[in-house]
């Protein structure tokens, strides 16, 4: 049964953060941090400044009305001759009248001094000789410091409430770039683990054959081998690290192409003893040349990489499709999501750095070509690729 195993998610791996990782984690925090905290310095600013002049405004009225209604009873008690009959405010104002000649330094106004507001009116308009009434109240200041506080605590917890939220947000905004570097960490040694293989190999055959001074058949295959296995690393960084634009696709005949892509394997299924059986049919199809290659070339290499010694991979190419199945380790269920996922390996137990098929998926996807996938653990994996 082929199924198709796509996926974009990757595994991360529990590291502690690096330097680089750590700057940017606590760049992230004081930009976010500094901005909020301004924006919440503004907010409460012009919230209390709101609030401020609204209490105020409430306060100045109401000292108003009290002049206004006691200049009235004053009033009206001189032209109708009655008693005149002051009245009881609510608690925290208090009044008092200023007699006409009285020497004191009153001007007529609205004054804040000594945690009190004062309205001075001549709402009276001397009569019963009554100059001034004079309203005052410190329930403004208390009113003002319960709101600074109001204001200050509500800022403090919502501070907090932002570093909080801060925190999680750039826990967050670093875990997809921290599994990225870990990642590209774990891609960097695989691929120095690769280049050491084939160079090593180059280095003890160069000096073998200069220490012989005669270039047998054995070093010469070695140092063929060592230097394709460079080559193909090579053409995978180069695909991977420029993405390099495919060139003008032509009219190409696959059979030729892969028959080629065998041919440069042969030296090393020969030092695996491993058995190409391929059955190809002339199939023509428009497609770049040498992305055509690398697909079939990393998709024979990892058979080759993922089989043991003594084993066959058998390629079948039809006009519709190419099946290549190996003898290999096969593919574990849980890793089956995962295989064409970049830096994904679906194996430990054989060399490479996690690019192969992510490479072959990316071509297949520019070329609208269909791949699919099945596998038993220890028995093999085959890939179909079907247009």
């Amino acid at each position: 049964m082929w199924g198709v195993s796509i996926s974009s998610t990757s595994e991360a791996r529990d590291i502690s953060l690096n330097s680089l990782e750590k700057r940017s984690f606590y760049s992230f925090l004081v930009l976010y941090v500094g901005s909020s905290f301004l924006f919440l310095v503004l907010s409460s600013f012009w919230y209390y400044t709101a609030q401020k002049n609204g209490l105020e405004n409430t306060t100045y009225y109401k000292l108003q009305h009290y002049s206004d209604t006691i200049g009235g009873l004053i009033i009206n008690a001189q032209m109708h001759g009655t008693v005149l009959k002051l009245p009881k405010i609510e608690e925290g104002y208090e009044y008092f009248l200023v007699k006409s000649g009285e020497k004191q330094n009153f001007k007529e106004g609205y004054y804040k001094e000594k945690g009190k507001s004062i309205l001075i009116s001549s709402s009276a308009q001397e009569h019963l000789n009554i100059e001034y009434v004079v309203v005052k109240t410190d329930e403004y200041h208390k009113k003002l410091e319960a709101l600074q506080k109001s204001v200050f605590m509500v800022g403090l917890v919502a501070f907090f409430v932002i570093v909080l939220i801060s925190l999680l947000l750039s826990k967050l905004f670093m875990r997809p770039i921290h599994q990225k570097v870990v990642q590209i960490e774990s891609f960097i040694q695989d691929i120095s683990h690769e280049l050491n293989t084939p160079i090593t190999a180059l280095q003890m055959s160069a000096k073998r054959a200069t220490q012989k001074g005669v270039y047998d058949e054995k070093i010469l295959k070695n140092i063929s081998i060592s230097t394709k296995q460079l080559y193909s690393i090579y053409q995978s960084l180069i695909y991977l690290s420029f993405s390099t634009k495919p060139k003008e696709v032509q009219e190409i005949n696959l059979k030729e192409i892969v028959k080629e892509v065998i041919e440069f394997y042969s030296e090393l299924c020969l030092a695996k003893n491993i058995a190409i059986i391929s059955s190809l049919e002339n199939t023509f199809m428009r497609l770049d040349q040498e992305r055509a290659k690398l697909l079939f070339s990393n998709l024979l290499s990892n058979a080759i990489k993922y089989s043991m010694p003594n084993k066959s991979i058998k390629l079948t190419l039809m006009k519709e499709s190419f099946i290549i199945q190996d003898e290999g380790i096969g593919i574990a269920k849980e890793k089956m999501t995962k295989i064409f996922d970049l830096y994904e390996r679906a194996s430990n137990q054989a060399g490479g750095f996690g690019v192969g098929l992510s490479i072959v998926k990316q071509i297949c996807d520019e070329a609208g070509i269909k791949i699919e996938v099945d596998s038993k653990l220890n028995q093999g994996t085959a890939f179909r690729l079907s247009w």
